[in-house]
């Protein structure tokens, strides 16, 4: 399963929004620096109407959708990379991480202490990215110190060097390692560095419930600041998710269309995360259950089958396939089925988004 950490300055709604999206979960959302000293974890389902249309189709007893665990860690401060506000610690849980939600406050409120004493959003969001690059350089510097006896013999070194030279200069200037468009080849050869920057990120701009449907000035300069370096931003209210926890079911459309909203933002943030970590969902169904199943954008049917069993891609025959949408207008499989619009995929097909599939395999 897939991780999203959630970073942020103190104080600007990290654990409020944790919280929200984990109902169960205990973080505490105190309004004090460094409440959350241990990564709090909670696993969500990622919200799919498709899954619900599908188990009515089949009559399924289960729907089981696919989910994304969020870490919820603690507030940095400037000089987190030398170690400030028990900064190497939190550092090293981002590092276990596969992307990350980067908390922003756009909201004014006296009650709530800010660590810098005023909003600005885009400069908070700059003492986060500037920390995150400055532990990264010191990983890429000491990185090329240990493999400098390596260069005059080991071609592989030089071109590790060369590439660890660009990340250097990028980061040297600023930048963040996920802009360089590396390619497959020079991200594994860097992966064990676990560099901070090269995670993808999504900014979540924190407002009040006032401001939820449209915005305000301080949401506009981080989507400014996101556009700059091709990043997607989500606007949330932490603390109107904390509110739609204690309202009964029914009365939570009612409650966001009144703030003039149609869906609270959490759901936008776990789609936008999904997508983020370029994640595509295809489906089983039947009257035991209909399931939702995370593959990365192009894997093959038998990838895909062997995220449900490692047998399955062993084994793996063909896959009947359809298309959700066109699953629906049949009305059924068996219907599907009589008209031909099921289909027989082999082993070189790439797996859609929303294709139905069922695997026929050996044992």
């Amino acid at each position: 399963m897939l991780k999203a950490g959630i970073v942020g300055l103190p104080n600007v709604g990290k654990s409020t929004l944790f919280n929200a999206l984990v109902a169960n979960a205990q973080a505490e959302a105190a309004n004090y620096p460094f409440c959350t000293i241990e990564p709090n974890s909670g696993v969500v389902a990622v919200p799919d109407p498709r899954l619900n249309q599908l188990a009515q189709l089949s009559g399924s007893r289960e729907l089981i959708p696919t989910r994304v665990e969020f870490v919820d860690i603690a507030g940095l401060v400037a000089g987190a990379s030398q170690g400030e506000g028990l900064g190497n610690k939190f550092l090293a849980n981002i590092r276990e991480v596969d992307a990350i939600v980067h908390v922003v406050r756009c909201f004014d409120n006296d009650d709530v202490i800010h660590v810098s004493g005023s909003v600005g959003p885009a400069r908070d969001a700059e003492v986060i990215n500037l920390e995150l690059a400055l532990a990264d350089l010191a990983q890429v510097e000491k990185r090329r110190e240990r493999i400098k006896k390596q260069l005059r013999t080991s071609k592989e070194a030089q071109l590790e060097d060369a590439l660890l030279e660009r990340i250097q200069v990028q980061l040297d200037g600023g930048g963040a390692v996920r802009s360089l468009g590396l390619s497959d080849e020079e991200a594994d050869l860097v992966k064990p560095l676990g560099l901070l920057t090269a995670k993808p990120i999504i900014y979540a701009t924190n407002v009040s419930e006032d401001d939820l449907a449209s915005g305000n000035s301080y949401v506009e300069e981080v989507q400014k600041l996101a556009a700059q370096e091709g990043a997607e931003t989500v606007r949330i209210s932490a603390q109107v998710e904390a509110e739609l926890i204690e309202l009964p079911e029914g009365d939570r459309l009612e409650f966001l269309e009144g703030l003039g909203v149609e869906e609270g933002g959490l759901q936008g943030l776990i789609r936008a995360t999904y997508r983020l970590l370029g994640l595509r969902t295809y489906f089983t169904t039947g009257p035991k259950e209909s399931r939702a199943w995370t593959i990365k954008a192009g894997m093959s049917a038998p990838q895909a089958a062997g995220v449900i069993h490692t047998d399955f891609e062993r084994g793996f025959i063909r896959a009947q396939t359809i298309g959700y949408s066109q699953l629906l207008e049949a009305g059924s499989l068996v219907e599907a089925r009589n008209k031909g619009w099921l289909r027989s995929e082999g082993k070189e097909y790439v797996v859609q988004e929303g294709d139905v599939m069922e695997f026929l395999f050996n044992v």
